[in-house]
C-alpha cells in the first residue's frame, strides 16, 4: 500500500470538508495537472492544497531539478510528510490565501504556474472568491493555473460557480479531457493569462459551456493553443 494513503485517510476522517476526498488523486490526473508547467527555463511553481503529494511528484518530474517548487497546505502533518518525501520541494504550512506573502518571503514576486488541489466544492462563495483572487494576484501576466473538479459534482452549485469565476478571472480557460482512470473520475481546468484584478468578479462575464480540449484541436497536455475562453 502507498505509504501516504494511511495518513491521507486519517486526515480525511478528522476534517472531511478540508481534505474532501477519502483517497489521493491518481497519476493520470496528476500528469494533466502538471502539463502546463514550462518545460524550459527556471519556472516558479506553487502548489496549493498539496496534501500528501499526489500532484507533487508529477510537478517534481516535470521540473526535473529546474526552478522552484513551493507547496502550501494548512495541515502541518502533510507539509512535514512532503518535506521528507521530496528533497527539492519547499513545503509550507499556510493558507492558500497567503500565497503572495509566501512568495515574497522567499524573494519571489510572482509564480509562473499554480497547481491547485483545493477542494472547491467544499467552499462557500466568499472563500472561493478570496482564494481565486489570491491566485490571480500571485500569477505572472502570462502565468498558468490548473485546478480540477470531479465529474459527478460538475453540475452542483459550487462547481458551476467555480466555472463562472474562472471565466471572469482568466483570458483563456480550456477544459481538459475527462480522466476516467481517476477515482472518482475528474476533469482539469487549464487557465492562462489572469485578467486585471480591477474587474468586479461578481458581475463580469457570463456562464457558458466548457468545450473539451480534444474538440478544440488541443490535447490535454497542450491546452494553450488558443486565445479564446471555452467556459
Amino acid at each position: 500500500m502507498d505509504n501516504t494513503l494511511i495518513p491521507f485517510i486519517r486526515e480525511f476522517a478528522k476534517a472531511p470538508t478540508v481534505v474532501a476526498s477519502v483517497i489521493p488523486s491518481g497519476k493520470a490526473l496528476a500528469r494533466q495537472m502538471a502539463a502546463p508547467i514550462p518545460s524550459m527555463g527556471q519556472p516558479v511553481v506553487v502548489e496549493l492544497g498539496s496534501g500528501t503529494g499526489a500532484f507533487s511528484r508529477a510537478i517534481q518530474e516535470r521540473l526535473d531539478g529546474r526552478g522552484r517548487h513551493i507547496a502550501l497546505d494548512i495541515n502541518d502533518r502533510f507539509t512535514a510528510l512532503l518535506t521528507e518525501r521530496f528533497a527539492g520541494l519547499d513545503a509550507v504550512t499556510a493558507d492558500a490565501r497567503d500565497v503572495s506573502a509566501v512568495l515574497a518571503e522567499r524573494g519571489l514576486r510572482q509564480a509562473d504556474a499554480i497547481v491547485s488541489g483545493l477542494p472547491w466544492a467544499s467552499f462557500r462563495h466568499e472563500r472561493q472568491r478570496e482564494l481565486l483572487d489570491a491566485v490571480v494576484d500571485a500569477l505572472s501576466p502570462q502565468g498558468a493555473f490548473t485546478t480540477f473538479a470531479y465529474v459527478h459534482a460538475r453540475r452542483f452549485v459550487p462547481a458551476r460557480r467555480l466555472r463562472r469565476s474562472l471565466a471572469d478571472r482568466f483570458e483563456e480557460v480550456v477544459l481538459g479531457r475527462t480522466v476516467w482512470a481517476n477515482l472518482p473520475p475528474a476533469l482539469v481546468y487549464h487557465c492562462r493569462r489572469p485578467l486585471p484584478r480591477q474587474r468586479d468578479h461578481r458581475t463580469a462575464g457570463a456562464p457558458g459551456h466548457a468545450v473539451p480540449a480534444g474538440r478544440l484541436g488541443a490535447s490535454a497536455g497542450d491546452p494553450q493553443r488558443s486565445n479564446r475562453r471555452y467556459l
